[in-house]
C-alpha cells in the first residue's frame, strides 16, 4: 500500500489488521472467518472500541483477540481521546486499520500516524449519501439502486479515496432495516475482498484514485 504522499506501506502475506468497533461486530466477524485462511494475506491482530460491553468485543474475545476500549466519555476533550485511540492502535503495530462499523471521526492525530492505510465501509455508493444515515437517506431519496462503498480514509465525513463499491438494488417493499440488512452481506463480502486483495497484492493511493499492486 502507498500513502498519499507516496511513501510505501509494506503489505505482506503477514499483513497486520487493526480492527475499530463499535457495536455488534457483523463485519469483524467476516474478517476472523477469512484471516483463519493462511492464504488470505492478512491477520487480525488487535481489536480497538469506542465503548465497552459491545458484541464486537466479545467476538474478538472469544477467538483470542487482544482488545482495547478507548471511550470518548473518559477523557476531557476530543483531542485527548483521538490520541489515546492513536496510541492504543499503535501498540499492535498495525499494517491495516479496518474500521468496521466505527462510528466517530479519527482525528489529526490518527490521521498522521496511519493517513493512507485506513479502510471503512460505508453502506451507500459515495460520494452519493454520506454520514451516519446513508441507507435512511438513500431510501428517502427514492433511488432505485444503492450499495456499499470501501474507501480509504481521510479527513473529511466518508469523502476518502473510493476503492471499491458495490451495487444493491432497492426492492419496492423495503423500509430501512430491510435494505440495510442486505447491504451489511454485500458490505461484508465486500471487505473481505478487498482487505485480503490489499494484503496480497499491495495498494496504491494516488490523489483520488486507487488501485491493487505495488
Amino acid at each position: 500500500m502507498q500513502t498519499p504522499s507516496g511513501q510505501p506501506v509494506d503489505v505482506t502475506s503477514s499483513t497486520r489488521l487493526v480492527v475499530l468497533v463499535s457495536g455488534a461486530g457483523s463485519n469483524l466477524a467476516a474478517l476472523l472467518a477469512a484471516h483463519t485462511d493462511p492464504a488470505y494475506g492478512a491477520r487480525v491482530v488487535g481489536v480497538v472500541a469506542d465503548r465497552p460491553g459491545i458484541r464486537a468485543l466479545e467476538l474478538a474475545q472469544e477467538a483470542g483477540i487482544p482488545t482495547a476500549v478507548v471511550s470518548l466519555k473518559d477523557f476531557p476533550d476530543r483531542a485527548v481521546w483521538d490520541e489515546a485511540l492513536t496510541e492504543a492502535v499503535a501498540v499492535f503495530s498495525p499494517d491495516l486499520v479496518v474500521l468496521a462499523g466505527f462510528m466517530k471521526l479519527v482525528g489529526a492525530p490518527f490521521l498522521a500516524r496511519f493517513g493512507g492505510r485506513m479502510l471503512n465501509a460505508h453502506p451507500a455508493l459515495l460520494p452519493s449519501f454520506p454520514g451516519a444515515h446513508g441507507v435512511r437517506d438513500a431510501l428517502a431519496y427514492g433511488v432505485k439502486v444503492t450499495g456499499c462503498s470501501l474507501i480509504v480514509v481521510d479527513e473529511g465525513v466518508d469523502s476518502g479515496p473510493i476503492v471499491a463499491q458495490v451495487a444493491v438494488p432497492v426492492e419496492d417493499d423495503d423500509d430501512e432495516a430491510s435494505l440495510h440488512e442486505r447491504i451489511k452481506v454485500a458490505e461484508r463480502a465486500l471487505l473481505v475482498d478487498v482487505v485480503g486483495r490489499a494484503a496480497r497484492e499491495g495498494l496504491v493511493v494516488e490523489g483520488r484514485r486507487t488501485r491493487f499492486g505495488r
